[in-house]
């Protein structure tokens, strides 16, 4: 190998690290900013979202249930805590937009937000994983 490539490389590592930290953030912040805006409406008991609730089914203390969730994960994906405790954001996230896609596919209500919303946190999750294995 030789030794004047060094600096180049390690500028490459740099630049690939650095894209991928921009792309990870700005998928957190996507999530994160739609599910402060939700858990607002969810915590509000928005008349419109409540309406939708009651008419797919779901009882009406599931919505402050789901907003305090909604925004304790938001919260938790931007802010420096406990690995397993951003896990669990991303599971609990990934479960309510699963759960979003399939009630609005049994009831034909649009359920393209939610995908939009899974797929980017799956991108956040993914470059997180990767950046956390680059760093450690």
């Amino acid at each position: 190998m030789y030794w004047g490539a060094l600096p180049i490389l390690h500028h490459q590592k740099n630049t690939v690290m650095k894209r991928d930290k921009i792309i990870y953030w700005i998928a957190t912040g996507l999530v994160s900013a739609g599910m402060l805006m939700s858990a607002g409406m969810y915590l509000t008991k928005n008349p419109e979202l409540m309406q939708t609730f009651r008419s797919v089914g779901y009882p009406d203390f599931f919505v402050p249930l789901l907003g305090t969730a909604k925004l304790l994960g938001a919260v938790i994906l931007v802010i420096p805590v406990w690995n397993n405790l951003k896990e669990w954001a991303y599971a609990g996230f990934g479960f309510t937009f699963i759960g979003a896609i399939w009630t609005h596919v049994a009831t034909s209500t649009p359920w393209i937000a939610p995908l939009v919303f899974l797929i980017i946190l799956s991108v956040s999750y993914w470059f997180r994983t990767k950046l956390r294995t680059t760093q450690g």
